[in-house]
């Protein structure tokens, strides 16, 4: 539909970035792929093993099970926090008359703050000696016998290193899905409140039909990022105690640099990288199923 000479305008600027996306993304996952099907330490000589490293995955490694399960359990936390809250949040902000710019900035403000400061912060939170805010609250309210080592017991460790990521991003998602609801037709939703529509008819017919197509962009992002989550699990806990925190991308970066099995942990990047298309298909596929129906 364009020109010819703006359809190669479109191409001269489109290159660089695509040449520096095939260069920082499209190459390694290739050379991961490739290194998958070689046993090497980073030192000798690559020795090729087929798919040998591909049946240790998914038959003779109880880590990476555990490892898969705790990934799919981080994940769901994380959706409940960020879409579910910034969710929540956006809705609050549009019924709001003041200081609307002031809640923006303070729900935004983790996502700016270094990675390192918040996981930091939140082993303090979560200290039992020293006490720490969170047993220190529980303790305030007469909620004593609640208090806990929140990153050393195994019930409990894989819920805390989740949170903190959970609340690094919701704030992000929010401003995203606030934009989207300003961007509602003023008049559709005047008319429902004419015809005695409720508040949560007015939203679930109105509001969030209306916002679908950002609402499945910010899942996406959310459920790809979160199956990548490595940096906040990592230096809290690096996957302890034993495999209660640990993801597959903590097991795949210690099988990597500590192990120094480089073969293997290209098996599992190359298996985190299906997993996130899976799931981008999914969620395409429910959305739009539920949308058509």
């Amino acid at each position: 539909m364009l020109p010819n000479r703006s359809r190669t305008s479109v191409l001269v600027f489109l290159l660089p970035p695509l040449l520096l996306y095939g260069a920082a993304v499209l190459f390694p996952i290739f050379q991961s792929l490739v290194l998958s099907f070689f046993s090497w330490n980073g030192i000798s000589d690559m020795e090729f093993v087929g798919l040998d490293n591909y049946l240790r995955m998914f038959t003779g490694d109880d880590i990476f099970w555990r490892a898969f399960a705790n990934a799919l359990a981080y994940l769901a936390i994380c959706l409940v926090l960020q879409l579910g809250g910034a969710l929540l949040v956006a809705s609050l902000l549009t019924s709001l008359r003041r200081g609307r710019e002031l809640i923006k900035t303070l729900y935004l403000l983790p996502a700016v703050i270094s990675t390192v400061a918040i996981a930091f912060l939140f082993v303090r939170i979560y200290s039992l000696e020293p006490v720490g805010l969170l047993n220190q609250l529980f303790a305030w309210v007469g909620l004593g016998s609640l208090e806990r080592p929140w990153l050393s017991d195994v019930n409990t460790v894989l819920a805390a290193v989740s949170a903190p990521e959970g609340w690094r991003f919701t704030g992000l998602y929010m401003l995203i899905i606030y934009a989207a609801l300003l961007a509602v037709p003023k008049e559709l939703e005047e008319a429902a409140v004419l015809d005695g529509a409720s508040r949560w008819t007015l939203f679930s017919k109105i509001r969030f039909p209306y916002i679908r197509p950002v609402w499945i962009t910010t899942t996406i992002m959310a459920t790809t990022y979160g199956l990548r989550g490595f940096d906040i699990p990592y230096l809290m806990t690096n996957g302890g105690p034993g495999q209660s925190s640990e993801l597959l991308t903590t097991y795949m970066y210690k099988t990597a640099f500590t192990s120094t099995d480089f073969g293997y942990a290209s098996t599992i990047s190359v298996f985190i990288v299906v997993e996130c298309l899976v799931a981008v298909g999914l969620i395409l596929f429910l959305l739009k199923r539920k949308a058509d129906a």
